[in-house]
């Protein structure tokens, strides 16, 4: 049994900040039904690659969940969603303000239908606002919000993080915006509306970068992988690759110099962090030159016995095989009716109820005729809706 089981999430949600978001309710136990259009999630037709035919995009974000795929702009298809908002507890949806509205599902709607539901909206900038309309995808976030400014080498072009950090942030707050919702309803007894903007959520996420600048009035710079206020505390170059070293005290400053040069102590550049954060360029060209002839495994086995804080800057195919995500089952293997499937694990490691992968991601409207039944659809109903275009179902991403 999971944190959440009995909680029944209606997912009208496409791309990553929401699919994610839901996933992660997914993991801790709710019964997650992605509502898809037609031609199901936009991340269906992101790839190659594919997985036994379906999306490696789509596969990312949707495990823990069931696919119905309903045309919306049919009455019988709002009849559907309008049964599945009654019985359901959250219903979470990314369409641009006002798209929900057209359907006939704004949340005044909803909440007329299901008095206790939470409905949650993730857009690109909040639901007001003289930005509101405007499409809200990662990157534009991240430019907006300042991160992409801060982002990259100094004197470079702005450099994009490698997966969209700005949607996964947000989803993490939609999450807990979620569950703290789900507890205050346990006294109150009602539902309430989440209004969750990309925007908001990554401006936050500049944390000191922002409060650096409040009180300096100064931008911050660009340091590449260095760190602003600690130094060293960056990627150095080593004989065949780059590793991370964090120096965060005195005390490690003093064993990181015992260890490779005991000279860099007594040069007053380097005698406090601040000198060091000052002097960081000296200082990491002094580093480079200490490491240059040493390959990553060596320096990272010399450091990390000696107690600091260091890493080898890995490969994603390094990553899978790290020991240590071995042994936290961060990687599963599972049969689906695709064939067998490697995914990611979940982080969810809750003594009594832990977070579980049970579902593998669903191809279109494979669930079906389980949600329709459960909704109160005979057999014969379902055949009708198949004929009259209202419900579909495709089991492959793949475009012949």
């Amino acid at each position: 049994m999971g944190a959440l089981d009995g909680i029944k999430i209606i997912d009208l949600t496409q791309a990553m900040s929401g699919p994610f978001a839901t996933m992660l309710l997914g993991d801790l136990g709710a019964e997650v039904i992605k509502v898809e259009p037609p031609d199901g999630d936009q991340t269906r037709s992101w790839a190659p690659p594919y997985m036994d035919g379906l999306s490696s995009y789509f596969m990312s974000t949707n495990r823990n969940k069931k696919s119905i795929s309903i045309d919306l702009k049919t009455p019988e298809g709002k009849e559907i969603l309008k049964r599945l908002i009654e019985s359901s507890d959250v219903l979470v949806e990314n369409f641009r303000p006002g798209v929900m509205e057209k359907f006939g599902f704004s949340r005044e709607e909803a909440m007329k239908l299901n008095c206790k539901l939470i409905y949650c909206s993730i857009s690109g900038f909040g639901q007001t606002g003289p930005m509101k309309d405007l499409p809200g995808y990662d990157l534009v976030i991240l430019a907006m919000s300042g991160l992409l400014g801060i982002t990259g080498n100094p004197g470079s072009s702005p450099v994009k993080f490698a997966v969209p950090i700005a949607d996964i942030t947000t989803a993490l707050f939609a999450a807990v915006s979620i569950l703290a919702s789900l507890y205050r309803r346990k006294d109150t007894g009602k539902g309430q509306y989440i209004d969750l903007s990309m925007l908001d959520s990554n401006f936050l996420v500049l944390t000191h970068q922002l409060t650096s600048y409040l009180s300096t009035g100064k931008n911050p710079e660009k340091l590449g992988s260095a760190h602003s206020s600690i130094a060293p505390y960056q990627a150095f170059r080593t004989k065949d690759g780059y590793i991370v070293i964090t120096v965060g005290t005195e005390k490690l400053w003093g064993i990181f110099c015992n260890i490779l040069d005991s000279s860099l102590m007594e040069i007053k550049e380097f005698r406090t962090n601040v000198d060091r954060v000052e002097h960081r360029e000296l200082l990491e060209s002094r580093i480079n030159k200490l490491l240059k002839d040493k390959t990553t495994s060596e320096v990272y086995k010399i450091l990390s016995d000696a107690g600091i804080p260091c890493a080898p800057v890995n490969t994603v195919s390094d990553a899978v095989n790290n020991e240590q995500i071995k042994f936290r089952e961060m990687i599963v293997n599972m049969d689906s009716d695709y064939g067998n499937v490697t995914l990611p694990g979940t982080p969810f490691k809750l003594s009594d109820t832990p977070g579980t992968v049970r579902l593998p991601p669903p191809w279109l409207g494979n669930g079906n005729e389980e949600i329709l039944t459960d909704s109160g659809y005979t057999s014969e109903e379902i055949k009708d809706l198949y004929s009259k275009n209202v419900i579909f179902k495709r089991k492959s991403d793949r475009k012949e």
